[in-house]
Protein backbone atom coordinates (compact mmCIF):
# COMPACT_ATOMS: atom_id res chain seq x y z
CA UNK A 1 0.00 0.00 0.00
CA UNK A 2 1.40 3.37 -0.94
CA UNK A 3 1.18 6.27 1.43
CA UNK A 4 -0.05 9.67 0.16
CA UNK A 5 2.73 12.07 -0.49
CA UNK A 6 2.84 15.28 1.56
CA UNK A 7 2.90 18.42 -0.51
CA UNK A 8 6.40 19.72 -1.12
CA UNK A 9 5.51 23.20 -0.01
CA UNK A 10 2.71 25.23 1.46
CA UNK A 11 1.96 28.94 1.23
CA UNK A 12 3.27 29.35 4.78
CA UNK A 13 6.55 27.66 3.84
CA UNK A 14 6.84 29.82 0.74
CA UNK A 15 6.30 32.96 2.81
CA UNK A 16 8.93 31.86 5.31
CA UNK A 17 11.43 31.18 2.51
CA UNK A 18 10.63 34.51 0.90
CA UNK A 19 11.16 36.52 4.08
CA UNK A 20 14.36 34.57 4.85
CA UNK A 21 15.69 35.41 1.41
CA UNK A 22 14.78 39.07 1.89
CA UNK A 23 16.51 39.18 5.27
CA UNK A 24 19.67 37.58 3.84
CA UNK A 25 19.65 40.02 0.92
CA UNK A 26 19.34 42.98 3.30
CA UNK A 27 22.24 41.67 5.42
CA UNK A 28 24.37 41.21 2.30
CA UNK A 29 23.53 44.75 1.19
CA UNK A 30 24.47 46.18 4.57
CA UNK A 31 27.74 44.26 4.51
CA UNK A 32 28.59 45.58 1.04
CA UNK A 33 27.69 49.17 1.97
CA UNK A 34 29.19 49.16 5.48
CA UNK A 35 32.06 51.55 4.56
CA UNK A 36 29.59 54.36 3.77
CA UNK A 37 26.86 53.60 6.32
CA UNK A 38 28.47 55.31 9.32
CA UNK A 39 26.72 58.73 9.00
CA UNK A 40 23.36 57.11 8.28
CA UNK A 41 23.69 54.69 11.20
CA UNK A 42 24.72 57.48 13.56
CA UNK A 43 21.84 59.68 12.35
CA UNK A 44 19.33 56.83 12.75
CA UNK A 45 20.51 56.07 16.30
CA UNK A 46 20.38 59.75 17.27
CA UNK A 47 16.93 60.13 15.68
CA UNK A 48 15.59 57.17 17.66
CA UNK A 49 17.06 58.60 20.86
CA UNK A 50 15.69 62.09 20.22
CA UNK A 51 12.20 61.12 19.01
CA UNK A 52 10.69 61.15 22.55
CA UNK A 53 12.02 64.69 23.10
CA UNK A 54 10.54 65.81 19.78
CA UNK A 55 7.19 64.22 20.65
CA UNK A 56 7.27 65.97 24.04
CA UNK A 57 7.75 69.35 22.35
CA UNK A 58 5.06 68.59 19.75
CA UNK A 59 2.63 67.70 22.55
CA UNK A 60 3.17 71.23 23.87
CA UNK A 61 1.94 72.63 20.52
CA UNK A 62 5.32 73.34 18.99
CA UNK A 63 5.33 72.58 15.23
CA UNK A 64 7.19 69.36 14.49
CA UNK A 65 9.80 70.95 12.16
CA UNK A 66 10.60 73.54 14.82
CA UNK A 67 10.78 70.85 17.52
CA UNK A 68 13.13 68.75 15.38
CA UNK A 69 15.35 71.74 14.67
CA UNK A 70 15.42 72.72 18.34
CA UNK A 71 16.46 69.21 19.44
CA UNK A 72 19.17 68.98 16.77
CA UNK A 73 20.51 72.40 17.75
CA UNK A 74 20.60 71.34 21.41
CA UNK A 75 22.58 68.20 20.57
CA UNK A 76 24.89 70.22 18.34
CA UNK A 77 25.48 72.70 21.16
CA UNK A 78 26.36 69.89 23.59
CA UNK A 79 28.79 68.36 21.09
CA UNK A 80 30.31 71.76 20.33
CA UNK A 81 30.79 72.37 24.05
CA UNK A 82 32.55 69.01 24.37
CA UNK A 83 34.82 69.85 21.43
CA UNK A 84 35.58 73.30 22.87
CA UNK A 85 36.65 71.63 26.10
CA UNK A 86 38.73 68.91 24.45
CA UNK A 87 40.50 70.74 21.61
CA UNK A 88 42.20 73.49 23.69
CA UNK A 89 43.16 70.93 26.30
CA UNK A 90 44.66 68.55 23.72
CA UNK A 91 46.44 71.41 21.94
CA UNK A 92 47.96 72.88 25.09
CA UNK A 93 49.04 69.47 26.38
CA UNK A 94 50.56 68.52 23.02
CA UNK A 95 52.49 71.79 22.79
CA UNK A 96 53.78 71.47 26.34
CA UNK A 97 54.66 67.81 25.78
CA UNK A 98 56.75 68.64 22.70
CA UNK A 99 58.56 71.37 24.64
CA UNK A 100 59.29 68.99 27.51
CA UNK A 101 60.28 66.05 25.31
CA UNK A 102 64.06 66.44 25.77
CA UNK A 103 63.65 66.63 29.57
CA UNK A 104 61.48 63.50 29.50
CA UNK A 105 64.15 61.68 27.50
CA UNK A 106 66.77 62.75 30.04
CA UNK A 107 64.60 61.42 32.87
CA UNK A 108 64.29 58.12 31.01
CA UNK A 109 68.06 57.88 30.64
CA UNK A 110 68.62 58.69 34.32
CA UNK A 111 65.87 56.56 35.92
CA UNK A 112 64.66 53.80 33.63
CA UNK A 113 67.72 53.00 31.52
CA UNK A 114 69.85 51.88 34.51
CA UNK A 115 67.02 49.63 35.75
CA UNK A 116 66.65 48.03 32.31
CA UNK A 117 70.40 47.44 32.11
CA UNK A 118 70.64 46.04 35.63
CA UNK A 119 67.60 43.75 35.71
CA UNK A 120 67.05 42.77 32.06
CA UNK A 121 70.52 43.40 30.56
CA UNK A 122 68.99 45.80 28.02
CA UNK A 123 71.18 48.73 27.01
CA UNK A 124 68.92 51.54 25.87
CA UNK A 125 69.88 55.21 25.76
CA UNK A 126 67.79 57.95 24.14
CA UNK A 127 69.51 60.92 22.50
CA UNK A 128 68.00 63.86 24.38
CA UNK A 129 70.58 66.30 22.97
CA UNK A 130 69.56 65.54 19.38
CA UNK A 131 65.89 65.94 20.27
CA UNK A 132 66.62 69.31 21.90
CA UNK A 133 68.62 70.43 18.86
CA UNK A 134 65.88 69.26 16.47
CA UNK A 135 63.19 71.19 18.37
CA UNK A 136 65.33 74.32 18.55
CA UNK A 137 66.06 74.15 14.80
CA UNK A 138 62.44 73.79 13.84
CA UNK A 139 61.39 76.47 16.29
CA UNK A 140 63.79 78.88 14.61
CA UNK A 141 62.58 77.86 11.14
CA UNK A 142 58.86 77.88 11.86
CA UNK A 143 58.17 79.62 8.56
CA UNK A 144 58.97 76.34 6.78
CA UNK A 145 55.99 74.72 8.52
CA UNK A 146 53.35 76.34 6.29
CA UNK A 147 54.49 74.70 3.00
CA UNK A 148 54.64 71.33 4.78
CA UNK A 149 51.11 71.74 6.13
CA UNK A 150 49.84 72.82 2.71
CA UNK A 151 51.40 69.77 1.06
CA UNK A 152 49.77 67.49 3.63
CA UNK A 153 46.43 69.27 3.24
CA UNK A 154 46.64 68.91 -0.55
CA UNK A 155 47.49 65.21 -0.28
CA UNK A 156 44.70 64.50 2.19
CA UNK A 157 42.20 66.97 0.80
CA UNK A 158 39.71 64.32 -0.31
CA UNK A 159 39.76 62.70 3.12
CA UNK A 160 39.13 66.06 4.81
CA UNK A 161 36.29 66.82 2.39
CA UNK A 162 34.80 63.39 3.05
CA UNK A 163 34.98 63.92 6.80
CA UNK A 164 33.21 67.28 6.63
CA UNK A 165 30.63 65.86 4.21
CA UNK A 166 29.81 63.10 6.69
CA UNK A 167 29.59 65.59 9.55
CA UNK A 168 27.13 67.70 7.55
CA UNK A 169 25.21 64.62 6.40
CA UNK A 170 24.45 63.40 9.93
CA UNK A 171 22.22 66.35 11.00
CA UNK A 172 20.55 66.43 7.56
CA UNK A 173 19.61 62.74 7.69
CA UNK A 174 18.62 63.11 11.32
CA UNK A 175 16.32 66.06 10.51
CA UNK A 176 14.47 64.20 7.75
CA UNK A 177 14.15 61.03 9.83
CA UNK A 178 12.71 62.91 12.81
CA UNK A 179 10.45 65.00 10.60
CA UNK A 180 9.07 61.95 8.79
CA UNK A 181 9.15 59.54 11.74
CA UNK A 182 5.33 59.31 12.27
CA UNK A 183 4.76 59.04 8.52
CA UNK A 184 7.40 56.31 8.19
CA UNK A 185 5.79 54.30 10.99
CA UNK A 186 2.34 54.73 9.44
CA UNK A 187 3.64 53.67 6.02
CA UNK A 188 5.25 50.55 7.43
CA UNK A 189 2.07 49.71 9.32
CA UNK A 190 0.00 50.06 6.13
CA UNK A 191 2.35 47.81 4.16
CA UNK A 192 2.02 44.90 6.57
CA UNK A 193 -0.41 42.11 5.61
CA UNK A 194 -3.57 42.50 7.66
CA UNK A 195 -3.41 39.02 9.27
CA UNK A 196 0.09 39.88 10.55
CA UNK A 197 -0.71 43.38 11.78
CA UNK A 198 -1.52 42.71 15.44
CA UNK A 199 1.39 40.34 16.00
CA UNK A 200 3.84 42.57 14.10
CA UNK A 201 2.87 45.65 16.11
CA UNK A 202 3.29 43.67 19.33
CA UNK A 203 6.78 42.62 18.25
CA UNK A 204 7.65 46.21 17.33
CA UNK A 205 6.44 47.32 20.76
CA UNK A 206 8.62 44.68 22.43
CA UNK A 207 11.66 45.79 20.40
CA UNK A 208 11.01 49.42 21.33
CA UNK A 209 10.77 48.51 25.02
CA UNK A 210 14.04 46.54 24.85
CA UNK A 211 15.85 49.38 23.08
CA UNK A 212 14.58 51.87 25.67
CA UNK A 213 16.03 49.69 28.41
CA UNK A 214 19.28 49.54 26.46
CA UNK A 215 19.52 53.33 26.27
CA UNK A 216 18.80 53.73 29.98
CA UNK A 217 21.43 51.11 30.83
CA UNK A 218 24.00 52.75 28.55
CA UNK A 219 23.36 56.12 30.20
CA UNK A 220 23.95 54.61 33.64
CA UNK A 221 27.20 53.04 32.40
CA UNK A 222 28.41 56.40 31.05
CA UNK A 223 27.67 58.22 34.32
CA UNK A 224 29.28 55.53 36.50
CA UNK A 225 32.41 55.44 34.36
CA UNK A 226 32.68 59.24 34.38
CA UNK A 227 32.62 59.14 38.19
CA UNK A 228 35.05 56.20 38.33
CA UNK A 229 37.64 57.74 36.01
CA UNK A 230 37.40 61.15 37.67
CA UNK A 231 37.87 59.74 41.18
CA UNK A 232 40.51 57.23 40.07
CA UNK A 233 42.63 59.81 38.27
CA UNK A 234 42.27 62.21 41.22
CA UNK A 235 43.51 59.51 43.61
CA UNK A 236 46.37 58.81 41.16
CA UNK A 237 47.41 62.44 41.48
CA UNK A 238 46.48 63.72 38.02
CA UNK A 239 45.90 67.47 37.91
CA UNK A 240 43.36 67.27 35.06
CA UNK A 241 41.44 64.38 36.65
CA UNK A 242 37.94 65.88 36.40
CA UNK A 243 37.84 66.92 32.70
CA UNK A 244 39.73 63.82 31.54
CA UNK A 245 37.50 61.51 33.59
CA UNK A 246 34.26 63.14 32.46
CA UNK A 247 35.31 63.09 28.79
CA UNK A 248 36.31 59.43 29.01
CA UNK A 249 33.04 58.44 30.67
CA UNK A 250 30.78 60.39 28.32
CA UNK A 251 32.47 59.03 25.19
CA UNK A 252 32.37 55.35 26.12
CA UNK A 253 29.23 54.90 24.02
CA UNK A 254 31.56 55.19 20.99
CA UNK A 255 33.57 51.94 21.08
CA UNK A 256 37.31 52.49 21.63
CA UNK A 257 37.04 56.27 21.08
CA UNK A 258 36.15 57.13 24.67
CA UNK A 259 38.70 54.79 26.22
CA UNK A 260 41.48 55.53 23.72
CA UNK A 261 40.98 59.30 23.71
CA UNK A 262 40.74 59.51 27.48
CA UNK A 263 43.84 57.34 27.94
CA UNK A 264 45.82 59.54 25.54
CA UNK A 265 44.77 62.71 27.38
CA UNK A 266 45.58 61.16 30.76
CA UNK A 267 49.05 59.99 29.64
CA UNK A 268 49.87 63.41 28.21
CA UNK A 269 48.71 65.14 31.40
CA UNK A 270 50.78 62.72 33.52
CA UNK A 271 53.90 63.35 31.44
CA UNK A 272 53.48 67.11 31.69
CA UNK A 273 53.32 67.05 35.48
CA UNK A 274 56.97 66.03 35.56
CA UNK A 275 56.57 63.93 38.69
CA UNK A 276 58.23 60.80 37.40
CA UNK A 277 56.54 57.45 36.90
CA UNK A 278 53.97 57.64 39.69
CA UNK A 279 51.24 59.47 37.72
CA UNK A 280 51.84 57.25 34.66
CA UNK A 281 51.54 54.08 36.74
CA UNK A 282 48.39 55.47 38.34
CA UNK A 283 46.89 56.25 34.90
CA UNK A 284 47.72 52.73 33.66
CA UNK A 285 46.09 51.14 36.71
CA UNK A 286 42.95 53.33 36.54
CA UNK A 287 42.36 52.75 32.83
CA UNK A 288 43.13 49.05 33.08
CA UNK A 289 40.60 48.65 35.89
CA UNK A 290 38.14 50.88 34.04
CA UNK A 291 38.30 48.76 30.90
CA UNK A 292 37.76 45.57 32.91
CA UNK A 293 34.91 47.22 34.83
CA UNK A 294 33.20 48.37 31.65
CA UNK A 295 33.69 45.24 29.55
CA UNK A 296 33.01 42.52 32.12
CA UNK A 297 30.73 44.11 34.72
CA UNK A 298 28.91 47.34 33.84
CA UNK A 299 28.04 46.78 30.17
CA UNK A 300 27.12 43.08 30.50
CA UNK A 301 25.04 43.50 33.68
CA UNK A 302 23.59 47.01 33.39
CA UNK A 303 23.00 46.85 29.64
CA UNK A 304 22.90 43.14 28.89
CA UNK A 305 20.54 42.22 31.73
CA UNK A 306 18.21 45.11 30.93
CA UNK A 307 17.74 43.86 27.38
CA UNK A 308 17.75 40.19 28.38
CA UNK A 309 21.13 39.28 26.91
CA UNK A 310 23.63 37.14 28.79
CA UNK A 311 26.92 38.96 29.55
CA UNK A 312 28.81 36.54 27.27
CA UNK A 313 26.29 37.27 24.51
CA UNK A 314 26.95 41.01 24.89
CA UNK A 315 30.71 40.52 24.55
CA UNK A 316 30.25 38.19 21.57
CA UNK A 317 27.83 40.62 19.87
CA UNK A 318 30.30 43.51 20.16
CA UNK A 319 33.14 41.42 18.73
CA UNK A 320 31.08 39.79 15.98
CA UNK A 321 29.39 42.95 14.71
CA UNK A 322 32.71 44.81 14.86
CA UNK A 323 34.37 42.08 12.79
CA UNK A 324 31.58 42.05 10.19
CA UNK A 325 30.72 45.73 9.85
CA UNK A 326 33.63 47.61 11.45
CA UNK A 327 32.88 50.78 13.42
CA UNK A 328 29.22 50.82 12.33
CA UNK A 329 28.83 47.26 13.59
CA UNK A 330 30.25 48.17 17.01
CA UNK A 331 27.86 51.11 17.16
CA UNK A 332 24.71 49.11 16.43
CA UNK A 333 25.75 45.76 17.94
CA UNK A 334 23.70 45.88 21.14
CA UNK A 335 20.55 47.55 19.71
CA UNK A 336 20.42 45.07 16.82
CA UNK A 337 21.08 42.20 19.23
CA UNK A 338 18.17 43.40 21.36
CA UNK A 339 15.88 43.39 18.33
CA UNK A 340 17.11 39.94 17.29
CA UNK A 341 16.44 38.74 20.83
CA UNK A 342 12.78 39.65 20.48
CA UNK A 343 12.66 37.80 17.16
CA UNK A 344 14.26 34.73 18.70
CA UNK A 345 11.65 34.75 21.47
CA UNK A 346 8.91 34.68 18.83
CA UNK A 347 10.65 31.85 16.99
CA UNK A 348 10.97 29.90 20.24
CA UNK A 349 7.27 30.34 21.03
CA UNK A 350 6.32 29.23 17.52
CA UNK A 351 8.58 26.17 17.79
CA UNK A 352 7.22 25.14 21.19
CA UNK A 353 3.67 25.44 19.84
CA UNK A 354 4.43 23.56 16.60
CA UNK A 355 3.03 20.07 15.97
CA UNK A 356 6.56 18.81 15.27
CA UNK A 357 7.78 19.78 18.77
CA UNK A 358 4.60 18.55 20.52
CA UNK A 359 4.52 15.38 18.47
CA UNK A 360 0.78 15.57 17.77
CA UNK A 361 0.92 15.60 13.99
CA UNK A 362 -1.57 13.27 12.38
CA UNK A 363 -0.23 9.79 11.70
CA UNK A 364 -0.23 8.72 8.04
CA UNK A 365 -3.11 6.47 7.09
CA UNK A 366 -2.32 2.77 6.80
Amino acid sequence: MTLPRAPLSTPRHLHALLWTAVALAVLALFYALSPILAPFAIAAVLAYICDPAVNWLVARRLPRPAAVLLVILAIGALLALLVLIMVPMVYSETTALIARLPDLLEQFNQRLAPLLAERFNIELRLDAASAREFLATHRDNAEDLLPILLDHARAGGLAVIGLFANLLLIPMVMFYLLQEWPRLLTGLREMLPRPWLARSMRIVGDVDAVLSEFLRGQLVVMLLLAVFYSLGLWIAGLKFALPVGVITGLLVFIPYVGFGGGLLLAVMAALLQGEGLSPLIGVAVVYGLGQLLESFLLTPYLVGERIGLHPLAVIFALMAFGQLFGFVGMLIALPVSAALLVGLREVKEAWLASPIYRGDSAAPPS
